[in-house]
């Protein structure tokens, strides 16, 4: 059911013509995503989950908890004898405090309301950023008058995110955020300590910046250096360009979401006209119509698959197990895409090939298999799009053999195009 609406302002002002004013500028609702900030899974076999998101790929954890406290004494019987553990992690490739949550999915189906999770949605949340506190209040009130159910609002801990949760049409959950929780040089997150500052419904606007957060922990007497730190990392052997890692590549960002769905049009009025992505092209794979939207100057943020698809790439070893086609994470550049090739295989890492046609905007690729056979997509450039709004089309696109990986390719006109990533790579 919907929440009640928060007792706050419009952030957004509202023209004659009926468009939303968002940080100056009008458009048809009243938030505007700007990226996708982090993406969830549940998981059945969680501990080998964790060690390939760490060991394999690079994640760091930020923080590990229990939710045993959450669960009554039956629960915990069931969740027992169904080999499950109350387990949720937060991961992260970056600053942001979480940018990969994995959560033990038999927890998930206990804990969690029935109906909460439909069969074959593994996925635990897709998370999309906002620009300011203000626009997560106005878009509660948004989805409240589009008639779109309202799972929760609030602010969570750990990661200290602003939000509201919402239903895609085939029960996909989406999070609209702001304001992450950022993790510095030292590593530590945020101690619990200060974890009173979380908010288990839509909170009343303004709110304390961060700054003024602090200072009123410092107040209140706690060791704001208490927080998690990951130390059990795998030994750096790897020379990557000038700085020592563990593995020979390094993931820089998140992205795109690939999802199986029941209805191509349902999901694409969900995902462009509800929540403001724009339709960047529409192919066709054998009479399966597939679209891929976007949120910024990338290609695909996310991209929208007929679910009777999924039947027919099981022939190429994708797991049917799951609505999620693949999460995918770019790594800096062409050479270390080459050389994760030889290292995922080395790991035992199960890797499948697919049509190319199925992702444009992207050239070369490596499609790996996490222990539960969730699809992760590696790639070194994803197509940018410009001031026009248009794509480049199939004549003007780099020509890929599949299975042919030069030593080196010619630069498109956008290659290394987009923001970098900031900061240390270990």
């Amino acid at each position: 059911m919907n929440e009640s609406t928060p007792a706050i302002k419009d952030y957004a002002t509202r023209t004659a013509d009926g468009k939303y004013v968002v940080g100056g500028l009008k458009y048809d609702r009243p938030f505007r995503i700007r990226r996708l900030g982090h993406f969830g899974f549940n998981v059945a076999q969680y501990d080998e989950a964790v060690r390939f998101y760490t060991d394999v790929l690079g994640f760091d954890i930020s923080d590990a908890r229990s939710y045993a406290e959450r669960l009554k004494p039956e629960q915990l019987a069931e969740l027992e004898k169904r080999g499950g553990k109350p387990h949720g992690c937060f991961t992260r490739y970056g600053t942001d405090h979480h940018a990969l949550v994995l959560f033990n999915k038999q927890y998930r189906e206990i804990a969690d309301p029935p109906g909460r999770w439909r069969p074959g949605v593994t996925v635990n949340q897709i998370t999309w950023q906002v620009g300011s506190l203000g626009e997560i209040g106005d878009a509660i009130k948004y989805f409240q008058r589009e008639n779109v159910p309202i799972l929760r609002s609030g602010r969570d801990m750990p990661g200290s995110n602003w939000h509201t949760y919402l239903h895609d049409p085939d029960g996909n959950t989406n999070e609209l955020f702001w304001g992450m929780e950022q993790i510095g040089w030292d590593g530590h997150s945020k101690p619990k300590a200060i974890y009173y500052r979380a908010f288990q419904k839509a909170p009343e606007l303004p709110q304390m910046s961060e700054f003024d957060e602090v200072q009123q922990a410092l107040a209140k007497g706690m060791d704001i250096t208490q927080g998690y730190r990951f130390t059990e990392k795998p030994e750096c052997r790897f020379d990557v360009q000038g700085q020592s890692l563990a593995r020979p590549f390094k993931v820089v960002r998140l992205g795109p979401v690939r999802l199986f769905v029941a209805d191509l049009e349902q999901a694409r009025d969900f995902y462009a006209r509800k929540m403001g992505f724009v339709l960047t092209e529409e192919t066709t794979w054998k009479g399966h119509r597939c679209l891929f939207l976007r949120c910024s100057n990338e290609h695909t943020a996310v991209a929208l698959y007929p679910l009777a698809l999924r039947e027919e790439l099981a022939k190429y070893g994708l797991s049917t197990h799951t609505t999620s086609f693949s999460l995918g994470m770019q790594v800096a550049n062409y050479e270390q895409l080459r050389a994760a090739r030889d290292f995922l295989k080395d790991a035992k890492v199960k890797t499948i090939d697919l049509p190319l046609e199925l992702f444009p905007g992207i050239d070369y690729m490596i499609n790996a298999q996490d222990p539960d056979g969730h699809l992760i997509q590696l790639y070194y450039y994803m197509e940018q799009i410009g001031w026009d709004g248009r794509p480049r089309t199939a004549s003007e696109r780099r020509k890929v053999e599949a299975g042919v990986w030069p030593e080196a390719l010619d630069p498109m006109s956008d290659s290394m195009m987009g923001e970098p990533y900031l900061g240390p790579w270990g």
